[in-house]
């Protein structure tokens, strides 16, 4: 039977051949741990399918919700072209000042802009303000209010963009429909939405790695 060390010697073998961390990713996880912000990023492997996804799309504006030490958000901005935008939004102020340190020293500070505030009053704004519709965003913030942001993607996304929204699996809890945990309750609600909404078409994939047993969903909408 594996386990969770076999899931994570797995994980340390795909990242060692095909994803192996350069400089300013190394550092911004370093950067992230020294300040004391939480070890949830995305894996190296993680990291790089959302390049891809981006790439695929292809992306010309990003939105992210959902910053921590903006590991995730060079994966996805190193996907953009050079006329490219991405936008994330970072709850936290502490974890605001960490992320745009990583950018700039990833070279990305003119490309990512880094939105503090709570992530519902800052996609509100970006309503407010007409922003261009994206092509690609990504929802990894606090659990509970998934289908509050995956409303607001789906009225900041461009038809034929895409959405992904991470750990929706919660160790499996997620099949759990007597949880009143906030977080699976958000997702569960976030999920049916994917399900009933006639302009979203989408799937959600389990996964295993060193960060344990979880997965993501993914949600295009409709041309």
């Amino acid at each position: 039977m594996t386990t969770e060390s076999t899931w994570a010697a797995v994980d340390t073998y795909f990242t060692d051949l095909l994803v192996p961390e350069d400089e300013a990713l190394a550092h911004a996880r370093r950067a992230g741990d020294a300040a004391g912000l939480p070890p949830i990023s995305v894996t190296p492997t993680q990291g790089k399918l959302l390049h891809l996804l981006a790439r695929l799309v292809p992306a010309h504006r990003i939105l992210e919700v959902g910053t921590l030490a903006a590991y995730s958000t060079i994966w996805l901005a190193r996907a953009l072209p050079d006329d490219g935008r991405l936008i994330t939004l970072e709850f936290a102020p502490a974890h605001a000042a960490v992320a745009r340190a990583n950018l700039a020293h990833a070279g990305l500070d003119k490309v990512a802009e880094v939105r503090t505030g709570p992530a519902l009053d800052s996609l509100a704004a970006l309503h407010a303000e007409g922003t261009a519709p994206f092509d690609l965003v990504f929802i990894d913030a606090d659990k509970a209010n998934n289908a509050r942001y995956l409303e607001w993607s789906l009225k900041l996304t461009r038809p034929g963009g895409l959405i992904v929204l991470d750990n929706v699996v919660r160790s499996g809890e997620v099949a759990d429909a007597a949880s009143d945990d906030p977080a699976i309750l958000g997702t569960r609600e976030a999920l049916e939405l994917i399900a009933s909404h006639p302009d979203l078409d989408g799937t959600a994939v389990q996964t295993v790695g060193a960060k344990g047993y979880d997965g993501f969903a993914l949600a295009r909408v409709r041309a």
